[in-house]
């Protein structure tokens, strides 16, 4: 089955003057694959993504995403379809640093509202032990290290056990050690539990360990 279709599609930027971004990209991503996207900066990799993550609309072309067309639908429903279908993983962590650790986490599966309170807790427990945060819960986000924040994040992203995680430089704020532990667990993502996995990543060793590598130079797919 295809988790990812993209057909015919072009980004353009009005200012400060027109820029054509994207050029006439089509591709296609197969369910529980694990794909890199990769070029030099201002290649387009980025805002790629963010067509692809339905955050950015304002495109020409067709993206289908499992089965869903979702090329002109409205911003409400791209909201929720978002939400209940893709994690989405910033470089940086973007999390309420006021809120526990667990609220985080807690919070798209709140918002999505198929589940009990409860039932959302225990998930979310089961997704920081996995995480390896266990005893990290209760602080507030902004007590714990960058790393532990970057794993909460991704916790965050799978709460509602998306069909599609996507990155942006998922482990461009972390060590070494810390970016292998992360490329591990997305690839058991994909492997044991069917998620299709798609990063945009400089990092070669990252890249060269995912099932396929798709490269952007200039707006165009090599």
């Amino acid at each position: 089955m295809k988790a990812l279709q993209v057909q015919n599609t072009n980004k353009y930027f009005y200012t400060p003057t027109e820029f054509h971004v994207l050029k006439d990209i089509s591709f296609e991503v197969n369910k529980g694959e694990f794909v890199a996207i990769m070029g030099k900066s201002g290649s387009g990799k980025s805002t790629l993504l963010y067509l692809l993550s339905t955050m950015d609309t304002s495109y020409n072309g067709n993206i289908v995403i499992n089965g869903t067309q979702i090329t002109g639908q409205s911003k409400k429903d791209l909201a929720r379809f978002r939400n209940e279908h893709i994690g989405f993983v910033f470089q940086f962590h973007y999390l309420l640093t006021d809120f526990t650790v667990l609220d985080n986490i807690m919070l798209p599966a709140l918002k999505l509202n198929k589940k009990s309170k409860k039932e959302i807790e225990n998930e979310a427990m089961e997704l920081i032990e996995l995480m390896d945060i266990k005893g990290q819960e209760h602080k507030k986000a902004s007590k714990i290290s960058g790393g532990q924040q970057q794993r909460v994040a991704i916790a965050r992203a799978l709460i509602n056990s998306p069909a599609i995680i996507m990155g942006d430089e998922p482990t461009g704020n972390l060590d070494s050690k810390n970016a292998q532990n992360i490329f591990e667990l997305f690839r058991r993502f994909s492997k044991e539990r069917g998620q299709t996995v798609i990063a945009v990543t400089h990092d070669d060793d990252f890249a060269s360990n995912c099932d396929r590598i798709i490269e952007l130079a200039d707006g165009r797919i090599l």
